[in-house]
């Protein structure tokens, strides 16, 4: 166990001693006070819209994280350090375990140290160029057990990277596949365009509410496997999808609730603007044999435009939009497309309070609110939102 990281022999609790920091985590409480503070949160923020039903937590709060991102850097004794980049983008904050984080990651991370000396791999410095390490990405799979290790370097050039490659297998034979991302942008934690296998298929796999999906070093995918099937789970029960339904799934990502949805029946149009997350998707669709579903490699509120100018129509909207949330042009083509339900996936309530006020001067009433806490140890709060227009209440109320 990190040095950092103390834990409460009576309750299990964990404290980390570089919460002031880091920044990584921002509630530094017990786990039942995090989910009180939570559910405030949620109520006051959201309860003007309909009743908010109690959050969904984890039993175990912990290395719940499947993407783990490190930096890494010499000190001031020439020794190769490693840690997190600070929230607040002031340097890293070095650190040998997290207790967010899947803890695979912490013992190869410390395997990568170890091999860097012995094959003289410096940490890329920005300021005098240089070096070549610039971070590394390591993402797990919960249900195959699969790890892929992303090597970002400021250049295509690896020294010796077979045995490399080769002694990093010998101590992790977990590790089904190494990735070196060639990136030349000085923004902190980024992937460059060009990557290059050094080992095994590029990408690994991992299977959620019965389909298979492929994760590729870029491709976006949901960090709390645990919780994320729950989330899906409820927002997929939500949507009531029955054989022939017609779905639009937005800002689809790598395809995982479309896919579900199309599984249970529905025709889904998928929408995803980031190239490498719709190829996958395209991938995840041929895995799953499933041909009752598209994507469309484009931005969400120009997709919605377009359909809305053309006079067209669906059954279900399920849109899971990053931090920012939706656009007020995307909302207002929903209304025009008159769908029968619109599922709201959301992961951070400040934007989803926005848009739902949005939503409602479209003509939609939420209907059902289910907040999961997908971060625990953070401020983050994910939710799921229900909403149907309101006519069909009226219809209903009749």
């Amino acid at each position: 166990m990190s040095k950092h990281i103390k834990i409460n022999s009576s309750t299990g609790e964990r404290t980390c001693g570089a919460f002031k920091r880091c920044g990584g985590c921002q509630l530094d409480k017990p786990y039942e006070e995090q989910l009180k503070w939570k559910q405030e949160k949620a109520n006051r923020m959201l309860s003007g819209f309909c009743k908010v039903q109690p959050i969904i937590g984890m039993d175990y709060p912990y290395n719940y994280r499947n993407k783990v991102q490190t930096v890494y850097k010499l000190n001031s004794s020439k020794q190769i350090i490693s840690g997190v980049f600070q929230s607040s983008g002031k340097g890293m904050v070095s650190t040998d375990d997290c207790m967010l984080e899947d803890v695979r990651a912490h013992r190869i991370t410390a395997t990568l140290k170890r091999l860097m000396r012995s094959f003289r791999i410096e940490p890329y410095d920005d300021r005098s160029g240089r070096g070549l390490l610039r971070h590394t990405l390591i993402r797990t799979a919960r249900s195959t057990g699969q790890v892929m290790l992303v090597l970002v370097t400021a250049g295509p050039i690896f020294p010796a990277k077979k045995n490399f490659v080769r002694a990093l297998l010998d101590k992790h034979p977990e590790i089904t596949t190494v990735v070196q991302n060639v990136c030349t942008n000085p923004v902190p934690l980024t992937l460059g365009e060009r990557n290059i296998v050094m080992y095994g298929a590029g990408y690994i796999e991992d299977e959620m509410c019965g389909c298979r999906f492929r994760i590729s070093p870029a491709s976006f995918y949901q960090v709390n496997p645990e919780q994320t099937e729950k989330l899906y789970e409820i927002a997929i029960n939500a949507a009531h999808i029955a054989k022939g339904t017609r779905v639009i799934d937005a800002y689809c990502g790598t395809g995982t609730i479309g896919m579900i949805c199309a599984k249970n029946g529905g025709e889904v149009a998928g929408v995803e603007l980031n190239r490498y997350a719709c190829k996958d998707a395209q991938e995840n669709a041929k895995r799953n044999s499933l041909e009752n579903i598209r994507f469309f490699n484009e931005d969400a509120t120009d997709f919605m435009k377009a359909l809305a100018e053309q006079g067209e129509s669906c059954d279900v909207l399920i849109l899971d939009p990053p931090r920012a949330g939706s656009t007020p042009e995307f909302i207002q083509a929903a209304g025009e497309l008159k769908p029968n339900r619109v599922i709201y996936v959301s992961c951070k309530i400040e934007t989803l309070e926005r848009d739902l006020r949005l939503f409602k001067k479209a003509g939609f009433k939420a209907e059902f609110i289910q907040p999961v806490d997908m971060f625990p140890h953070t401020t983050g709060i994910e939710t799921v939102v229900s909403l149907i227009p309101k006519n069909k209440i009226q219809e209903a109320v009749k």
